[in-house]
């Protein structure tokens, strides 16, 4: 098939490349993410493969459907970005990733966590300008909290194992219960309970109507004074404006985020050279106990394999009239 490829980074390129000899698809690699306007150079392609990022209400759907465009393959897990209704309503259908490599953001989550716990970003800075110091670097051990997990999905499940390593006491949300990790000794409660008796929480869900703003200012005064709170989840999951608040009065200790409520137009980009036009991240920015990356927990080796293969193989399924596991259906 012939696939127009979206928001095109040269490590997609790269992982691809290496994958397409074994598929009979031809890509066109495109580095515009998918809107209304850019969703004209589809045109003389049967397929788009898309990201977190791209567009993909109803406006730019119809543009694709009106090209012949017959399917949309997410190279990613989540799909809130998708207008389900309309995608249906124009016939076009749609597949994801929905596993990647699971330990890749689960790594990542507890990589923030341990940054921030033992403030090894700034002791690096510090060294880097021969300041040997230790005053404003006392930490303080992750061995015997309380971590707080919300989503035992598959990443939510690589990152439980990982807490268990170190000691944690686990507590976990989800409205499944995974028998798994109950055998690991990971306590199911409530979230009232979640909020209140964890030290670390970290979030694990996908960003649906029942879970946006899931940390919001009223779950926040639930939490305990200091609480560190981690999402390599979706932005959306987190209401900036009352974290912010909660930064500012010490009721959030710690913040690491791999992901942004707002990110749509920052993330993915070097934006070295300009002024950041969005006040709430660059606010965020300036909290000494707040870590951002750039949604980068994916960024592997192997998970952009594991992309790249259940992609193509999504494609393949398609151009075959195959069953397609992935599909995402409204």
């Amino acid at each position: 098939m012939r696939v127009a490829f979206f928001s095109t980074k040269k490590y997609d390129r790269e992982s691809f490349e290496k994958w397409l000899p074994n598929y009979p698809h031809q890509i066109s690699f495109f580095e515009a993410k998918l809107d209304q306007r850019s969703a004209i150079l589809a045109q003389d392609h049967e397929a788009i493969c898309a990201f977190v990022n791209d567009q993909l209400d109803k406006a730019p759907l119809e543009v694709l459907a009106s090209q012949g465009i017959k399917l949309i393959a997410l190279r990613c897990a989540g799909y809130n970005q998708v207008d389900l209704e309309a995608a249906k309503k124009l016939n076009l259908k749609i597949v994801r990733v929905p596993a990647y490599s699971p330990e890749a953001v689960a790594e990542h989550a507890f990589a923030l966590i341990l940054t921030l716990s033992r403030k090894t970003h700034k002791a690096y800075n510090r060294v880097r300008e021969s300041n040997f110091s230790l005053e404003g670097l006392t930490g303080c051990n992750i061995h015997g909290k309380t971590i707080g997990v919300i989503g035992t999905g598959a990443i939510g499940r690589a990152f439980c194992r990982i807490a268990k390593g170190f000691g944690c006491r686990i507590l976990a949300y989800d409205i499944f219960e995974n028998p798994e990790m109950k055998s690991l000794g990971v306590e199911y409660c409530s979230l009232h309970e979640l909020f209140s008796e964890s030290s670390i929480i970290s979030l694990h869900c996908p960003l649906t109507p029942e879970t946006h703003h899931i940390i919001n200012k009223k779950s926040l005064r639930r939490i305990q004074d200091g609480c560190m709170l981690i999402n390599t989840s979706r932005g959306g999951l987190i209401e900036t404006k009352s974290v912010i608040s909660a930064l500012k009065k010490g009721k959030i200790g710690f913040l690491g985020i791999d992901v942004y409520e707002q990110e749509e137009d920052l993330f993915f980009q070097n934006l070295s050279e300009q002024i950041l036009q969005d006040e709430q991240i660059a606010r965020l920015m300036t909290f000494p106990n707040v870590l951002i990356t750039g949604h980068q927990a994916f960024l592997t080796r192997e998970a952009l394999d594991q992309i790249a293969e259940t992609t193509l193989e999504n494609i393949s399924a398609f151009e075959e009239n195959k069953e397609l596991l992935n599909e995402v259906k409204l």
